[in-house]
């Protein structure tokens, strides 16, 4: 690649490696490719992340990844998540891309991979710079296949979420209801959530609610709906890529996910992530429809929490007729296509992907891994061990009830509607069929 310095005329060298790059196909990047450093002259790699988890990554997983790269130096850039797609786009379509590292979220390879922004991470470029015992089909295949886009892996999982179910065990006790199976039911949730709501102080005033969640018009608040769907059998597009929600399943599922207001805090149409985040760890509600990842913050760190550990469960969301629900949402770690320093990104994806990056990042940061053997060995830390077990069952139900958003070059513009029309209808400004129906004619035009 050519960059140039100043306003003046390009170098004669400069010109010379240019034109040896058009002889050899374009290929400049890996031809100028920094391998992994030496300490006289070590590889520069930057990444452009999610600021909810930057900052951590930065401070406490970079030195331990120093320990075995020395010699490449990593810093992280973190981005709102509201912004994060929009500025990655830019930077991997301009000329002079900043970036060597992409993380993104589950439904935006497409749209980068489209784009040419994506490096094949089985290409023969990549394949031989692949640790031989890295084992690729030791991951599971719900949050592998969120990196992967027309048959080509562009991204591995590095932080693997999925929507589950918290619940508060001593507001299960209390209201006399037994604790969630993952064989309960969502009819059999919405029977018990009245007992749920209970005056825990006995001073005759409700002071503790069955359900906090996303309800808000914001692009996760769908994926409640969705995995209520597709615990019941339907789905978001069908064989032909056509809208395939706009029916009874859909409806029905819709209907449900409003009547979880019905036993929420005051103002809850107006909560997402922090507020019900906020209210769980206060306990204030006996069950919580997030994701796993808050788990530590939840049960485990008393900075965040009032919670203690024992009083935490957690598990698959309630069953429908096909079994039970989840939702996946994988942060996949991808190498820009135009990075000067392929190997150097790849290396750092690799090590956090791996069996030891992964071991290391559960016990450390509360990340959940993606890998078979890392859920069925005995886990670092021994707060994990129920979580491992929900979240292999999570994986599973994903993986067979396709439990995830809309995959497409334009799936952002997709979801969107999908926060738009959910949010209407939680809000009671149209009825489920109706904003289901007018989602689909939207999204329609959208993927055409």
């Amino acid at each position: 690649m050519v960059r140039l310095h100043s306003a003046g005329a390009v170098s004669r060298r400069a010109l010379i490696i240019a034109a040896a790059s058009v002889a050899l196909g374009g290929n400049l990047a890996y031809a100028q490719d920094g391998g992994l450093g030496t300490p006289e002259k070590p590889v520069e790699v930057r990444m452009i992340a999610n600021e909810a988890f930057a900052n951590q990554w930065q401070t406490l997983m970079v030195p331990e990844f120093n320990k075995a790269y020395p010699n490449i130096k990593v810093t992280i850039d973190g981005v709102p998540y509201v912004e994060l797609l929009a500025k990655t786009m830019l930077d991997t379509t301009g000329p002079y891309p900043t970036y060597d590292i992409l993380i993104a979220d589950d439904p935006w390879i497409p749209q980068l991979a489209e784009v040419g922004a994506l490096l094949d991470l089985k290409g023969a470029e990549a394949q031989g710079w692949t640790a031989a015992d890295y084992d690729w089909d030791d991951f599971n295949a719900a949050p592998l296949a969120a990196g992967e886009w027309k048959g080509v892996q562009y991204g591995v999982p590095l932080r693997s979420n999925m929507l589950m179910m918290f619940y508060n065990r001593a507001l299960y006790e209390k209201a006399g209801v037994p604790e969630p199976t993952p064989a309960l039911t969502w009819e059999q949730y919405l029977e018990q959530a009245p007992k749920l709501v209970q005056d825990t102080n006995g001073d005759g005033k409700v002071d503790a609610w069955a359900i906090d969640s996303y309800f808000v018009r914001e692009p996760l608040t769908p994926t409640i709906w969705q995995t209520i769907m597709n615990s019941n059998g339907g789905s978001l597009l069908d064989d032909n890529g056509k809208p395939a929600f706009n029916n009874e399943i859909g409806a029905a599922a819709l209907e449900t996910h409003k009547k979880l207001l019905d036993f929420a805090p005051t103002g809850a149409v107006s909560h997402g992530f922090s507020e019900s985040l906020q209210a769980f760890r206060q306990g204030v509600v006996a069950t919580m429809f997030n994701w796993g990842s808050v788990f530590k913050g939840s049960a485990i760190d008393p900075k965040t929490t009032t919670l203690k550990p024992e009083q935490v469960g957690l598990q698959v969301m309630p069953a429908g007729s096909t079994g039970p629900g989840a939702h996946r949402g994988i942060w996949n770690g991808a190498v820009s296509a135009k990075s000067e320093n392929k190997q150097a990104a790849w290396a750092v994806l690799q090590w956090l992907s791996s069996k030891q990056g992964e071991a290391w990042h559960s016990a450390n940061l509360g990340v959940f891994p993606a890998r078979k053997s890392t859920l069925a060995a005995t886990p670092p830390e021994a707060w994990l061990a129920p979580v491992f077990a929900s979240l292999q069952q999570a994986y599973d139900a994903s993986e067979k009830g396709k439990m995830w958003r809309i995959r497409h070059p334009r799936s952002d513009a997709a979801q969107q509607v999908l926060a738009d029309e959910v949010g209407r209808a939680i809000a009671g400004q149209a009825t489920a069929a109706e904003a289901l129906q007018t989602a689909a004619d939207r999204i329609e035009k959208i993927l055409n």
